[in-house]
């Protein structure tokens, strides 16, 4: 039996850095139809949602024919964290795998989102994928070397990457998921974690006006 596989949208009317910049403008469309677009020309999906506390946006998703979720009120303050939706979301939604991809993230494409839907279903073990940025450089947390050596100069290429957590796109195993709730752990992190590299653009997530300019300047290239 084939399992559904479901995309949704996240969407929050406020921000605090960029105030509504689910609604800013990349390439001449707001953020959250860009989103959409991207996501239905994936052709992958089995259905696609968008998922948000404000009916501003229900708008978008009846023009492209999607479906729409309203979340709770309390789900979209600066308090709730993606957990919190995710679980409300699987909790009233009929899937088996859920796959999130963000609208402020507009340079990963149909390309790539089909590419990590394909990743996740040749590689099946893993219930929670997570995109990332393969950074080959030296790195240190808290004055600590991570992939290198203090006592001896490698060149970079020769180091391993680091794994930077983009949430470009993401999957979650929906009983896994909620297993891991319900077992006093963290869903967002649950089962077995695999990992996908996109490009650093790609990464690229829209959090002040300088990242948009940056995003629109580089839209060409995608």
């Amino acid at each position: 039996m084939n399992k559904k596989s479901v995309a949704i949208i996240p969407a929050r009317l406020g921000s605090q850095r960029l105030k509504k910049k689910n609604l800013e403008l990349f390439n001449g469309i707001p953020l959250i139809e860009h989103a959409i677009l991207r996501t239905l020309n994936a052709r992958v999906f089995d259905e696609i949602y968008v998922n948000s506390e404000s009916l501003v946006f229900k708008k978008y998703a009846d023009k492209h024919k999607i479906s729409f979720y309203k979340r709770p009120k309390k789900l979209g303050d600066n308090q709730s964290t993606s957990e919190d939706f995710i679980l409300d979301f699987f909790t009233n939604v009929e899937c088996d795998n859920l796959y999130q991809i963000h609208s402020i993230t507009p340079l990963l494409g149909s390309d790539s989102i089909r590419d990590f839907y394909d990743f996740c279903n040749k590689n099946n073990k893993f219930d929670t994928v997570l995109s990332c940025i393969n950074d080959q450089i030296e790195v240190a947390y808290q004055n600590q070397p991570i992939n290198f050596k203090i006592n001896n100069k490698t060149n970079s290429q020769e180091l391993l990457p680091t794994q930077r957590i983009t949430w470009s796109i993401t999957k979650w195993s929906k009983k896994c998921f909620i297993n891991a709730i319900n077992n006093k752990k963290t869903g967002t992190y649950s089962g077995n974690i695999g990992f996908f590299s996109v490009n650093p653009y790609s990464g690229l997530a829209i959090k002040t006006i300088d990242d948009l300019n940056i995003a629109n300047a580089l839209k060409d290239f995608f």
